[in-house]
């Protein structure tokens, strides 16, 4: 399944606007604060796809009775450039325990690339609700390779993939790997090209670099 929150009326293109502007990537806490917004956004969308429990809350007049979430999603993410995001989703989900993958791509002289796992720490995912945040979803495979990982800690009971923007190619890839019973992908923006180079265009750059600063 698919939900591309930027096909709706919602206040996620206006962060995403400034994320793309070359002038406002200027400013790393600007464009950090702007990826933690989008991770905000999506949070609150998600929680409407999760089950809930009544319970009576005691005020200083009465009883209350609140819908409140039966469990709190496991928060996983990519590094670097999915801590802002994987920030904004945890704002929501506070109670939430959460999963941290190192994952980069090792570049060959062709110009070719492999995506290489390094490090995970996640708790037990069995039959939890997992969301795994990635800013950009370009080739679909380094979020592919991750959740892949994360199923040496259990199987979850159901994935939500979130990204800021996509390819057309990768979501097409999670569409051909992944069951909709198995998991959701949600996304702010889907742009149709992607480079020889695996860069999505006109995208917004290297989200990792422009909320951290360059690296060798």
């Amino acid at each position: 399944m698919i939900i591309n929150l930027g096909s709706k009326v919602s206040i996620i293109n206006q962060f995403i606007s400034e994320l793309r502007d070359v002038e406002l990537q200027k400013d790393g806490m600007r464009f950090r604060r702007n990826l933690e917004r989008c991770g905000e956004v999506f949070a609150y969308e998600i929680s409407r796809k999760l089950d809930y429990e009544e319970i009576e809350v005691i005020t200083s007049l009465g009883v209350a009775n609140v819908p409140v979430l039966k469990e709190f999603p496991v928060l996983g993410t990519i590094l670097r450039a999915g801590l802002p995001l994987h920030q904004g989703l945890l704002n929501v989900f506070d109670k939430s325990e959460n999963a941290f993958v190192s994952a980069y791509r090792k570049h060959r002289k062709d110009g070719e690339f492999t995506i290489k796992i390094e490090y995970i720490s996640s708790p037990d995912l069995t039959d939890r609700i997992l969301i795994l945040s990635d800013p950009m979803l370009a080739t679909g495979l380094s979020v592919s390779l991750a959740y892949k990982e994360l199923l040496g800690r259990g199987k979850p009971k159901h994935t939500h993939f979130v990204s800021i923007l996509a390819s057309t190619q990768g979501v097409e890839y999670i569409n051909k790997h992944f069951s909709k019973n198995d998991v959701t992908l949600w996304v702010g923006a889907i742009d149709d090209e992607l480079t020889a180079q695996a860069y999505i265009v006109p995208g917004l750059g290297d989200a990792g670099d422009l909320a951290y600063g360059k690296k060798l």
